[in-house]
């Protein structure tokens, strides 16, 4: 894979893990407060969800730039410990349809999960690549 491709993605996760951080810690604490106490510990298991997904995808990257700099091989990168996985939460868009979520969780919610669809159809691209 282009080492440029995979700078890139990494530069776009980190943001969004820095802007995911910032509003999680700062801002959405101030809008969740709104929240009745049941929506609230809905809107965390969210919050734990973009946690997920960009901590995924982040090791898959870093995986990838190992491959690139010649620290792993790809078929080593392509074996169960190294492919993206967490699928079963990650993949979930809208486990609480009932909650008015803030509309900065519910963004980052819907980029986060844009992001490991693509890094997902990337991980089945290098897996059949390394076959």
């Amino acid at each position: 894979m282009e080492a440029i491709f995979i700078t890139r993605t990494y530069d776009e996760t980190m943001t969004l893990l820095v802007e995911a951080r910032d509003y999680l810690s700062y801002g959405e604490p101030f809008e969740r407060a709104r929240l009745t106490a049941g929506d609230r510990l809905k809107a965390n298991c969210e919050a734990m969800r973009i946690t997920s997904r960009l901590t995924q995808v982040m090791a898959w990257l870093l995986v990838q730039r190992a491959v690139a700099a010649g620290e792993i091989s790809l078929h080593e990168a392509v074996q169960e410990p190294h492919r993206l996985s967490g699928q079963a939460v990650c993949h979930v868009t809208d486990a609480f349809p009932e909650v008015p979520l803030p509309n900065g969780l519910r963004s980052l919610l819907d980029r986060s999960h844009a992001l490991y669809r693509r890094i997902e159809r990337l991980d089945q691209m290098v897996a059949s690549r390394a076959a």
